[in-house]
């Protein structure tokens, strides 16, 4: 099964699927250059020198049977063309948001909402990173209240985990509800 890992500049989504890999996952990772400054700016005080230019891939098995693909898109809106062929053929996705960045998922939002592609949100809490409650995030996302929403950290596999549990289960559920389908 294959599952899309999306969002912004920098919110995460290599961080989620290296976390969770069982293999050591492949990244196609450029380095940043003084061509991308004022193009891709990864926000406060990161360190991120890399960008992810065409997609990382990442597996877990879950049984002999079942095995979970994971592909992350590229943040930067010049490489969303690349983002259909990424979701073809895919389960669900996870959108990672940025709090410092809301505004970095309007795009990534509006894309999988047109598309009718089962999705979970997953507010990634830097440890620098301003805190909101769920809620106003929601409210400021504009995000339906059957859209299942949750804290996560990259950087944890429990917590990379739990969203994509939580995936699955967004998945279940719209396939057992069809009305929920757009």
């Amino acid at each position: 099964m294959k599952i899309v890992v999306s969002g912004g500049f920098g919110v995460g989504k290599t961080t989620l699927i290296g976390a969770i890999s069982e293999i050591e996952p492949l990244a196609t990772e450029a380095a940043m250059t003084e061509v991308s400054v004022g193009i891709d700016n990864p926000g406060r005080d990161t360190g991120k020198t890399t960008t992810t230019v065409a997609l990382d891939f990442g597996r877990i098995t879950l049984d002999s049977a079942l095995v979970l693909y994971l592909f992350g898109t590229p943040g930067q809106e010049r490489f969303e063309f690349l983002w259909d062929d990424l979701l073809d053929g895919a389960l669900g996705a996870v959108v990672l948001v940025d709090t410092d960045r809301v505004e970095d998922c309007y795009p990534v939002l509006d894309y999988f909402e047109q598309r009718g592609v089962p999705f979970v949100v997953a507010v990634n809490r830097f440890d620098a990173g301003a805190r909101f409650d769920l809620d106003e995030v929601r409210e400021a996302l504009d995000i339906d209240p059957a859209i299942h929403m949750m804290d996560c950290d990259a950087r944890d596999r429990e917590s990379a985990k739990r969203v994509l549990v939580a995936l699955l289960e967004q998945v279940l559920l719209r396939r057992r509800t069809p009305a929920l389908v757009s």
